[in-house]
């Protein structure tokens, strides 16, 4: 019997070890905004700790690092942007920290677009609003936390398996949704263009009055110029964003006519508390928020 019990304790023990999750190592983790920190998580489960810089509601464009940033910046292990020149205050922070590593870019690979910011063609950082480009975040997260932690590398590369096709079903979920509106009738006015992605991606044409970034502000000339286009594509619903002020895009609103669809999360996640405290519940928040309102209006013209 005792034979019995010291064979199944080594079974045991060789099934734990060949898990890959049985390192004992816990990877800190540091990551700059709500969106990407939950994809960190969903592909480091267990053996990561992850903290995230920008809090929840938070605006990515805006934010003012702390002490405490700094401080979790120099004890991490791995340090993951989203990049494209979403984080600009990224540089500061790490050369105020001392951390010396050398930060994961999770868009690194992504088939980025182009916009307009101040008649500039600059790259759209906004990646995370089409799950395809999050795909490319779980590959190059998992590869980052392998080089990190070699023996939990069978760990990662499950969880990364398992959440991509999270992903793919969030695509087809979308496809679902926005497929049967009319292509005409899919036009959206948002605080600032952020929805680059989601458009490609479903076929939707977004309009707004600031560009790349929630810190610059539009002039009188480009507001005048959305309202004409509004009225001339007619655009007939408008969204505001969590993590930004709506005034503008309310006021704009008055001007053309067109209706509130309420809220979307696009820059930062929820409090827990809230409709969108993970990616997968955001993305599908916003899809269905964007989906009915499109459809209603749709529906209200014929």
């Amino acid at each position: 019997m005792k034979r019995l019990t010291l064979l199944g304790t080594v079974a045991i023990a060789a099934l734990i070890a060949l898990s890959g999750a049985a390192s004992a190592k816990t990877l800190k983790v540091v990551t700059s905004f709500t969106v990407l920190g939950d994809i960190a998580k969903q592909v480091g489960g267990s053996n990561v700790e992850v903290k995230n810089i920008v809090p929840p509601d938070g605006d990515p464009h805006e934010y003012e690092p702390t002490p405490d940033d700094a401080k979790n910046l120099k004890e991490a292990d791995v340090v993951i942007v989203s990049g494209l020149g979403l984080e600009g205050w990224m540089d500061r922070l790490i050369s105020g920290s001392g951390y010396t590593g050398t930060p994961v870019v999770a868009s690194e690979g992504i088939n980025t677009r182009t916009m307009e910011e101040d008649g500039e063609t600059v790259t759209d950082p906004h990646v995370w609003n089409s799950p395809v480009n999050v795909q490319v975040w779980v590959n190059n997260i998992e590869k980052a936390y392998e080089a990190a932690d070699p023996e939990a590398a069978e760990h990662f590369k499950a969880n990364a398996e398992s959440y991509t096709k999270e992903l793919k079903d969030l695509d087809a979920y979308a496809r679902s949704k926005i497929d049967p509106i009319p292509q005409d009738k899919r036009k959206v006015l948002t605080s600032h263009d952020v929805f680059g992605y989601f458009g490609r991606e479903y076929g939707v044409t977004f309009l707004a009055p600031l560009g790349l970034s929630t810190e610059g502000e539009a002039s009188a000339a480009d507001v005048a110029k959305l309202i004409a286009q509004i009225k001339k594509e007619g655009v007939k619903v408008y969204f505001f964003e969590n993590s930004n002020d709506p005034r503008l895009v309310q006021q704009i609103a008055s001007a053309t006519g067109a209706q509130s669809g309420g809220e979307l999360y696009v820059e930062a996640l929820s409090k827990e508390d809230g409709p969108a405290p993970t990616f997968e519940k955001m993305f599908r928040y916003n899809v269905d928020q964007l989906a009915d309102a499109m459809a209603k209006q749709n529906v209200a013209e014929q």
